[in-house]
């Protein structure tokens, strides 16, 4: 194995061959805002869904979780295979399936036929993000790395504020079909932005094979790593405290304290876009303050949330005030927190970048599904469980950075 590394061309060279464009980071952006975009555009129209397709509320919530289960096992299993056979090639694939997955979706007959059309689109969708990602690791090392998936997911962050508004929109002008019908649009341009922005980062010389073997490990020598596990948890911890924030917010806002439909949509997208001005920030600070202590600070700021919020539930009957203000600082907290801490992951794993992209990809969709059905147990008159899994993951996010910990400073 250290002759074959040695035989591989210097990373400079590599470079030269690929270059990390503007056009590469905007296509890298466009496939990471697929996953909000599929979810949230149909999301308002969950009760058109379930008459026209004679579905449960319960039917009609599982091809959420078909979803993310496909997009967890797509990130899984695309980081491997593209470390063995290359990135375009796979990539351009995973977006024509989750194209034509979301024709299906458009087409469907009925709530089973979308549940597993829901799965293969998740699953593409899953594949073409962990393989933009492993594009950007095998092109960009320590802070411009860093700058890099900070700045994907702070542009990225536009696709959830837009996602449910845009959304609403289309189910007022025609129906809940014709936002898959977008989705498939917008399948096709990424399909032509694979093509002419996209290059082949990883040669030949340069990946590993040996199929589902070499996977296994990989996969060892890849959670091997103690500080690649930590930032991993890091990481999938925040997505954990965001699905905590999705799953309950419409019931915290409305049900509660009376929101009408059109202000919760303005709440839910001032939080996405502080999430997104944060990340951005993140991005601006890389190489100039040490990583870590900027993900520690949104820590802070994730922990003094949750325990407000607990407070609020338990003796202060939830007021609205009091919901905003700890819903936007969570929000922006966590554009400190899983970037950087996705960021950092990868750059531990530099050898295995498809395997390192998979296992943190997996992680932060299964966290997703996970926590969202936990959140809703107290039903939507509480907002106690919910703030209960805010404090459980920051905590949780915390003892992620602690693993993580350098025998000296940090570099980045």
């Amino acid at each position: 194995m250290t002759a074959a590394l040695a035989e591989q061309p210097p990373l400079d060279q590599v470079r030269r061959q690929a270059r990390l464009t503007t056009a590469l980071i905007a296509t890298v952006i466009f496939l990471t805002g697929i996953a909000p975009l599929a979810t949230d555009m149909y999301v308002p129209a969950f009760p058109s869904v379930a008459g026209d397709l004679s579905a449960t509320a319960t039917q009609v919530q599982l091809t959420l979780t078909t979803f993310f289960v496909g997009m967890a096992l797509g990130q899984l299993i695309g980081g491997p295979v593209s470390d063995q056979y290359g990135r375009r090639r796979l990539l351009l694939a995973a977006v024509i399936v989750m194209t034509l997955a979301s024709v299906v979706c458009a087409l469907t007959p009925s709530i089973g036929v979308m549940m597993a059309a829901r799965f293969v689109q998740g699953f593409a969708g899953g594949w073409a993000m962990v393989i933009g990602r492993a594009v950007i690791v095998d092109l960009a090392r320590g802070a411009r790395l860093v700058r890099v998936l900070n700045v994907i997911a702070g542009v990225g962050g536009i696709a959830p504020i837009a996602g449910p508004l845009l959304g609403a929109v289309i189910l007022q002008l025609s129906g809940w079909r014709m936002s898959f019908w977008a989705v498939a649009a917008l399948g096709v341009a990424m399909v032509v932005a694979v093509l002419v922005a996209v290059p082949e980062s990883l040669p030949p010389q340069r990946r590993h094979g040996g199929g589902l073997r070499a996977f296994a490990v990989a996969g060892r020598q890849v959670l091997a790593r103690r500080r690649y596990v930590g930032y991993v948890l890091v990481s999938g911890s925040g997505m954990g405290a965001i699905f905590a924030y999705v799953a309950t917010s419409a019931f915290v806002l409305q049900s509660m304290n009376g929101l009408s439909p059109v202000a919760y949509s303005v709440d839910f997208a001032a939080n996405a876009a502080g999430m997104t001005l944060a990340a951005l920030v993140a991005a601006r600070l890389a190489g100039r303050v040490a990583t870590r202590k900027v993900i520690l600070a949104g820590q802070a700021a994730a922990l003094g949330a949750g325990v407000a919020m607990l407070v609020g539930a338990l003796w202060l009957g939830t007021p609205l005030p009091l919901v905003i203000v700890c819903f936007f600082v969570l929000m922006t907290a966590q554009g400190l927190i899983g970037p950087n801490g996705g960021a950092l992951a990868s750059a531990e794993v530099p050898e295995h970048p498809g395997t390192g992209s998979a296992m943190l990809g997996f992680v932060t969709w299964v966290a997703a599904g996970v926590i969202a059905p936990i959140a809703g147990l107290g039903g939507q008159d509480t907002a106690v469980p919910m703030a209960l899994l805010m404090i459980a993951c920051t905590v949780l996010s915390v003892a992620g950075l602690v693993l993580a910990r350098p025998a000296k400073a940090a570099s980045v």
